[in-house]
């Protein structure tokens, strides 16, 4: 069934004339393997006696529906679009319907996975933005909230949870029982759940610093239950709900907190009310480094701090995304430092998240932080990195601005004010003003309203006839074209000097910048440093650049700043002075050499791993980047052996070679790690390791089906799968790109853990001239994307399948033919010029 799009005019609409009571939602999970049966209750009131209204749900049947005891029109001309009308609506109703719903294999909805290795079944629920509707029905908009009270018919040994504890549960019959929940606080649909199945759950209490006792849980499917680490995940519990209680001067605000790991999630995790979902991905069945352990401590606390941000205050609609998720973002990552052993959290934050927020606004599709969204597909393209990461930035830089305890103060005068209910960014606003005594308008225009960053420019004469002081130093603030805003930036200036080989501060300063040009009468007289480090400390959002000299020492010597911090700002600006073509690739390939061969953080060392990756796979010219991977690779081998056995450096070197290796002897010792023919002490080549050392020798045409097929017989699960998956799609064989393409276009089979193992593997840019045929058949693949599958996946597909690799003249020009309808529907038009932009950046990279 085709869902009809919701605006916001139809749910303000709505929402001025319905006010919900409550819910009763009765699900029986013992119906087979296709469908489930609800049973749901709303009662609602209606402020304008006999108007009309719809309710939403995506049914494969209904069977009963009705309204203050009448029947109601379920044929087409009273159901479709996904929308239930609901006539002459009384001042008191009660809406009744009993209908089967089907199950999901796309992380959305209700997800119903079996396990490949002992059979047993999982299912859980994914709502966000507007998924509720296929599990019940519902007034599905965040500021109709509402008490939910759920009861689950299940196999009798299976664990059930929700949003509530258990408050009983009752044998029906042999082998079945029923699950009741008492009614939940007032909620938005879209953080409602339910987790059933033959999970395995490890249950502890916690009592917080301020006396509250909160019972905590932590599951996750049987066969991974060696896997789960309860310990360390509880601990980081622990340590987020004192810090967020004691940070927000206010409770808990749920019953309890459980955390779901789960197959196949079509994100990384859910807030869900007091029962958050995590992709199981965050579990680790092979050693990993402590990069994957700090960024899942930032996960767990960012859905905690959902709690609050999101689950107790909801923003009214979608076009407020960001006072949830930049919150989230700001807020856990802030818990990560202060609270965890990852002290260097910000650092992280540099690397990954606000790269992706520079990224995402320099795209044609950028938007300001707090954006407008006239319709819930709208809305759900703004799942983005300026949603999410620059918004976090941007939040940072405020509490600054107007102090940290005037900041919280502010926001939990917002919680108090709105708590259980809807609020909109001025009311955010205004408690921060009274807070602190500043008026924020002008601040929330600049920062808020606007787009596209600022970059900032060194500019200093020096003493020519002394010994090299400065004269004269100011910052040059510009704006990109089209997006002409010059905002206020409150910035460090870091001075650092080589000694002994390492990159040290030697003097800093802070400065407002303000407008083209200001002045630093603070720097006139200091001699001039080796580097000079705009944003040092990265209190600010903006780009920065370097002078020529900074430059050249940062070639040599980027990866011996003593702080990570500063590491990171260096690299965000020349992975950014890379992207807008101001470095060629070749050039940022030397620099992180050099920076690789001295960076002690492993999480750092991993980070630019990742970038470098991402910048060989995008913009890269494919006959150049084998020599660019083998020159990577050579430095792998060598830190490789002098890594300390066991440690994380040196199972980050042998990752390393997993998708750089290239000449005979580098692929020879992929090859004797994988088959044990060479050993090195500590290395332990273990499952996951074992699966990337093989996709290298597929990518390279070293291994085949058969090796492919032996691995997974070695091991038959359903990672093993996705992981076969993967080496199979990246084979160097046009027969195989050929089953990889029909999988990923012909249908349903593949789940979005599938979508991305075959894609990952089908779009190997070493694999270019294979992969040129496959450009023209993307944009006939499109239309049928759009109208067959949901929002999450064929935003996903599009993506992952945006045929980049055959950029040229010729893809732009397939992309203008495209998009010269103008009838695309908007989030698909938005794909597609993001990708046209991304060949444009790839040309001008090339032509350096």
């Amino acid at each position: 069934m085709a869902v009809a799009d919701l605006t916001r005019a139809q749910a303000r609409a709505r929402a001025e004339l319905v006010t919900v009571r409550s819910y009763r939602v009765d699900l029986d999970f013992t119906c087979g393997d296709e469908v489930f049966a609800t049973t749901c209750e709303i009662r609602f009131a209606a402020a304008r006696p006999g108007a009309g209204t719809f309710v939403d749900l995506v049914a494969a049947r209904i069977r009963r529906a009705e309204l203050n005891g009448r029947p109601l029109d379920v044929s087409e001309s009273g159901y479709s679009g996904g929308r239930l009308a609901l006539p002459d609506l009384a001042a008191d109703n009660v809406l009744t319907v009993v209908a089967d719903f089907r199950y999901t294999n796309e992380g959305t909805g209700l997800h119903r996975t079996v396990d490949r290795t002992d059979g047993k079944v999982y299912l859980y629920t994914k709502f966000e933005p507007a998924h509720a509707r296929r599990v019940y029905p519902n007034f599905e908009q965040p500021d109709l909230k509402a008490p939910f009270t759920f009861s689950v018919v299940a196999p009798d040994h299976w664990l059930v949870l929700s949003n509530e504890p258990a408050a009983d549960r009752a044998e029906l019959r042999p082998g079945v029982a029923r699950w009741q929940f008492p009614a939940t606080p007032p909620l938005s649909t879209y953080v409602t759940a339910v987790v059933a199945g033959d999970y395995c759950l490890v249950r502890e209490s916690f009592t917080t610093r301020r006396g509250q006792v909160i019972p905590l849980g932590v599951a996750c499917r049987a066969s991974l239950a060696g896997f789960l680490g309860a310990d360390e995940i509880f601990r980081t519990t622990r340590q987020g709900l004192d810090f967020f209680t004691g940070l927000f001067d206010l409770d808990f605000p749920f019953a309890k907190y459980d955390q779901v790991f789960v197959p196949e999630f079509s994100s990384g995790a859910m807030e869900n009310a007091g029962c958050v979902t995590f992709a199981e991905e965050m579990l680790f069945r092979s050693k990993t480094t402590a990069l994957r352990y700090e960024m899942r401590s930032n996960v767990i606390l960012h859905e905690m701090a959902h709690m609050w941000f999101g689950d107790l205050v909801t923003m009214r609609w979608w076009g407020d995304l960001w006072l949830n998720e930049s919150f989230a973002d700001f807020s856990g990552t802030l818990a990560n430092s202060e609270a965890t052993r990852y002290t260097d959290a910000w650092a992280l934050f540099a690397s990954l998240r606000k790269a992706w927020g520079y990224m995402q606004d320099q795209l044609p599709s950028t938007h300001p932080v707090a954006t407008d969204a006239p319709t819930l597909s709208a809305a759900q393209a703004n799942f983005d990195g300026i949603s999410y990461a620059k918004g976090a930035s941007v939040l940072k830089q405020l509490v600054a601005y107007v102090g940290r305890e005037a900041f919280f103060r502010g926001v939990r005068e917002y919680f108090l004010a709105h708590a259980w209910g809807n609020a909109e960014f001025d009311d955010l606003l205004a408690a921060l003003e009274q807070s602190s005594g500043k008026d924020l308008r002008e601040w929330s225009v600049a920062w808020l309203r606007t787009t596209g960053p600022n970059t900032l420019h060194p500019e200093f004469e020096l003493d020519d006839e002394g010994d090299g002081r400065f004269t004269r130093f100011a910052v040059r603030q510009e704006a990109p074209v089209g997006h002409p805003t010059l905002r206020p930036h409150h910035i460090a200036i870091g001075c650092y000097d080589l000694k002994d080989g390492a990159l040290v501060r030697t003097h800093r300063v802070e400065v407002d910048v303000n407008g083209p040009r200001t002045d630093v009468p603070d720097l006139v007289g200091r001699p001039r440093p080796d580097v000079i480090l705009l944003n040092d400390d990265d209190l600010g959002y903006t780009l920065t650049r370097f002078d020529p000299q900074s430059l050249d020492v940062l070639g040599e010597h980027i990866g011996t700043f003593e702080d990570p911090l500063a590491r990171a700002v260096a690299w965000s600006s020349a992975i950014d002075m890379l992207q807008r073509a101001e470095m060629s690739v070749p050039t940022f390939f030397a620099m992180a050499i050099n920076g690789m061969r001295s960076e002690s953080s492993v999480s750092m060392l991993q980070t630019l791993h990742m970038a470098t990756r991402g910048i060989g796979r995008q913009l890269a010219d494919p006959a150049w980047l084998p020599a660019g991977l083998a020159e990577l690779a050579g430095t792998g081998v060598e830190q490789l052996y002098a890594a300390e056995p066991g440690g994380d450096l040196q199972l980050a070197w042998a990752q390393l070679l997993t998708w750089t290796a290239s000449t005979p002897d580098q692929l020879d010792l992929v090859e004797g790690l994988l088959e044990r023919t060479t050993v090195l002490p500590g290395l332990a080549v273990d499952a996951d390791l074992r699966w990337a050392l093989l996709q290298r020798l597929a990518v390279t045409g070293r291994a085949g089906e058969e090796r492919i097929a032996a691995e997974l017989a070695r091991d038959a699960t359903d990672a093993g799968v996705r992981q076969a998956q993967r080496a199979r799609a990246g084979l160097p064989d046009p027969r195989q790109k050929a089953v990889a393409w029909a999988q990923l276009t012909g249908g349903r089979q593949l789940g979005v853990a599938g979508i991305l193992a075959v894609s990952g593997g089908f779009g190997e840019p070493e694999h270019a001239a294979l992969l040129a045929s496959y450009a023209s058949e993307y944009f006939e693949f499109l239309p049928a994307l759009w109208n067959g599958r949901n929002e999450h996946i064929r935003l996903l597909l599009a993506n992952e399948l945006f045929p980049a690799t055959a950029a040229g003249p010729r893809l732009l020009d397939l992309c203008d033919t495209f998009l010269a309808d103008e009838e695309l529907d908007l989030s698909l038009r938005r794909v597609v010029v993001e990708g046209r932009d991304k060949v444009q950046r790839i040309l001008r990279s090339r032509a350096l």
